[in-house]
Parts: structure tokens; sequence; C-alpha cells
């Protein structure tokens, strides 16, 4: 069975020296905008002097435990579980981290699916597409479809992913396994090399792309091309295909900003917002046509 949607999350990036901007609300819904989410250790408790914490505050190394640790044929991977009890936004969080800077590929909560990440942006897809599976290239561990098939019962996810190494570490260490198992007509995961060739044929008339298209916070393994200017050429390359079809969504500040891309005419924004829980209509007026 061919996905006629595609989604296309990209890394977001652990920058062990930044400040971490992202906000968590502690009220049942977001009040404020999810940014580019990196992640900061700081020296051990033991050599830290006292003082109020704050979101900005990067975690205390012992509070930061490496699970898993060793390179890929494509990959650098490394699974990290931060403490429950240290005050900061990925309290609770197991992480999957990819390539030479260490790039968040995937996040994941014991009691939650909503990460306040970027992947939360991804669940407000399935209501303007047309009937059908929906694909989602560079699979990672998982969160973008943890998240939909929670929210959407009727949702049937194929999920593809280059490295068979990081969908071994997704099945042990972010129960992938048992989300297969639970979903087994709904979730469909393959590891294929050639997937971006497939792309074209696989979406339907009325099919949509979103995709994470990076951005100054994403730190790049080539010095000569970071984030931002990946971040232009992407979506250069995307607006020769869709023309005026194509929208993006930013978040973050120049400084650190990340971006997603949506192709297609964007339906009504009305009807869009009734089709989303509360914690994801906010998403919907962020969207603007790409200017070039």
């Amino acid at each position: 069975m061919i996905p006629h949607q595609i989604q296309i999350p990209i890394p977001i990036p652990i920058q062990p020296l930044v400040p971490c901007p992202i906000q968590i609300s502690r009220l049942p819904f977001h009040r404020t905008t999810p940014k580019p989410s990196n992640f900061r250790l700081s020296p051990p408790k033991s050599q830290s002097t006292h003082q109020t914490k704050t979101q900005d505050d990067g975690v205390p190394a012992d509070d930061v435990k490496i699970i898993a640790k060793f390179r890929s044929r494509y990959n650098y991977i490394r699974v990290l579980e931060v403490s429950k009890k240290v005050d900061h936004p990925f309290a609770g969080a197991r992480l999957l981290l990819l390539d030479g800077p260490g790039n968040i590929h995937s996040i994941s909560y014991l009691f939650r699916s909503l990460t306040n990440t970027y992947f939360d942006a991804f669940a407000t897809l399935p209501p303007i597409l047309p009937p059908g599976p929906i694909g989602i290239l560079g699979f990672g561990a998982g969160s973008a479809a943890r998240l939909i098939l929670d929210l959407y019962p009727e949702a049937v996810i194929h999920g593809w992913e280059l490295d068979p190494s990081v969908i071994k570490v997704a099945r042990e260490f972010f129960a992938l396994e048992k989300l297969e198992k639970s979903y087994p007509d709904r979730l469909f995961v393959y590891v294929d090399p050639n997937t971006w060739e497939k792309l074209r044929q696989c979406l339907r008339k009325g099919g949509r792309i979103m995709v994470n298209v990076g951005g100054s916070c994403v730190e790049a393994e080539d010095s000569r091309r970071d984030g931002k200017v990946v971040m232009e050429a992407t979506l250069k390359a995307m607006h020769k295909v869709f023309g005026k079809k194509l929208y993006v969504l930013s978040l973050g500040n120049r400084k650190d900003d990340s971006s997603i891309a949506l192709t297609g005419e964007l339906p009504d924004l009305d009807d869009w917002k009734r089709a989303l829980p509360r914690s994801l209509k906010f998403y919907v007026n962020m969207w603007v046509p790409y200017s070039g």
C-alpha cells in the first residue's frame, strides 16, 4: 500500500553550548508558540552555583543518561534520557540524536504524545488531506507517527527510514515495536534508501507535502552549508515545482529559527481549525505564502 500524502520531518538540533529557547505551558493547552528545540548540557550539580532556574538553563550533566551510543553506516546514533526530576522542558524526555552535530530526530515522553516541538505541527496536516494513507519520510523513532495515530483514529501511516539501525533503536528504546503491535493495520515501517525517487508518483491529486526545511537553528556538519543556506535552497527547489502553492510556517527568531513548508492551496482556515484539537489550532494562522 503506497501513501499519497507525504510528511517529511527533518531534525532539530541539539546544541550543547546554546541555551534552550523552548517554552512549555503548564496549562492544559499551549499558550506559547513552540520554538526550535535545542538541548544544552550544563556542568554537574556539584560544580554549579545555586540559583533560580529558568527554561534557558541547561540540564546538569548528571541528570542526563546516555542509553546507547554507536555509529551505523549512515549515522552517529545516541539515545539520551533526561531525568524526570530536573527543572527543564525536556524533563522526562527520551531523545534520539543523529549526525555529528547531534541533531534531535525524535523525542518522546512516557505519559504524553505532544512534545511542544515542531513534531506537533505535523499533526495539523491530516484534516486537510484527501482520504488515503499518510507517508512519513525520515521516520526516525516515530515521534510524528505516534502523535498522529493518537489524535486521528482513522489515520494509516507508512513510514520510511534510510538507516535500519535507527529503526532498531526506535523499537528497543522508543517503544516503536509496541506501537506497531498496537496498530498492525495502521502503521507500516520500511527501510528504503530510494524513497525520494518515489515521492512524486506517491502523491495523489489533492495530496500535500509538509516538510521541516530547517533554518539557522540547524547545526550543519558542513560549515559551508549552514541550516539557513539549506533552508533557502530547499524552499527555492520546492517553489520551482509548486509555484504559488507553497506556504511557510516559521518558529523561533532570526538568530535561532526553524521553518516548515506546506504545498497546495491553503484550505478554509476556520474549517481547518474546527478539525484540530484545541492545542494545535494556533498553528493554522501562522502559514504565509512563500515570497522567495
